[in-house]
């Protein structure tokens, strides 16, 4: 909770005058708790899982009903596993699934968690953050997350870990947006780890948290969409894996010894875990 009350009480206390966005948090956020600030997390997760996949899972049913001759037929050639649609079942029981898990886990880490995102030094007050800062906190959030990551998925890939918790996730071989976490409930706590390994090394504001949450988590959706849009942005960003690279790991399924990286590319090429791809590329530049 702010210690301020007002607008000019803020303005004394900074010694000069407050931002739009500041005057804006300081309207929000003064009278709110800190930590349900930070349960906040929970309903911006479950809102953007709700609404930024349904795009994709609209495309998803349209392509998998056009044919030949059809205006959206080319939907099926950015369709990184054209042959695989899902039904219009499928994707709304791995909606309800994911939703469940991620509120009954997510939700309860929320609630027991705030004393170590205090102690890390999560802060909520005034000064917001300038937009550097803020770039610069999301670019180590993101190499953090992203080597862990990793890691960790490459220990779910052992025989015990595949078998007792990342089959869930593998369950999908041709993977949709609303597929991005779905999984056991305890690859969803585990995945958490290098989520907050990076703000817990470089502590930001509240509102930084929310923003990287909410861009790893669009992040995720992305590289699940099962389509590989040529006008996707994120193909400017230097070393990113995208929804192609991603495709192939849950293609090849539990036996993948390939692509584990979730967000750039470097540890699969650093570690040759891009080898399967790289021969599954050649194949088809070939034929």
């Amino acid at each position: 909770m702010l210690p301020y009350a007002t607008a000019a009480e803020a303005e004394a206390g900074l010694g000069r005058a407050l931002t739009h966005a500041e005057a804006a948090w300081l309207g929000y956020s003064a009278t709110v708790p800190d930590h349900l600030l930070y349960c906040h997390n929970v309903a911006i997760l479950l809102l953007l899982y709700t609404i930024a996949p349904l795009p994709l899972a609209l495309l998803e049913l349209r392509a998998r009903r056009a044919g030949p001759g059809e205006p959206l037929f080319s939907l099926q050639r950015l369709k990184l596993q054209p042959r695989a649609c899902l039904s219009p079942a499928a994707i709304l029981r791995c909606y309800l699934d994911t939703a469940r898990v991620l509120l009954l886990t997510v939700g309860t880490l929320s609630l027991v968690s705030y004393p170590a995102v205090r102690a890390v030094g999560i802060r909520t007050g005034l000064p917001l953050p300038s937009p550097g800062e803020v770039a610069a906190q999301i670019a180590v959030y993101l190499l953090v997350e992203d080597y862990l990551g990793y890691w960790i998925h490459r220990l779910l890939h052992t025989r015990w870990g595949y078998d007792h918790i990342h089959r869930v996730h593998h369950e999908f071989t041709a993977p949709v947006g609303y597929a991005a976490p779905y999984a056991h409930w305890a690859e969803v706590l585990i995945l958490g780890v290098p989520a907050f390994t990076g703000p817990a090394i470089v502590p930001c504001h509240m509102t930084t948290l929310w923003l990287w949450f909410v861009l790893r988590h669009l992040e995720a959706i992305d590289i699940h969409s099962g389509f590989n849009f040529p006008f996707n942005p994120t193909k400017l960003i230097p070393f990113y894996g995208g929804a192609e690279h991603h495709d192939y790991h849950h293609r090849v399924g539990g036996q993948s010894q390939s692509n584990f990286s979730s967000v750039f590319t470097f540890c699969d090429y650093l570690y040759g875990t891009d080898k399967g791809y790289k021969h599954h590329k050649a194949s088809l530049a070939k034929s």
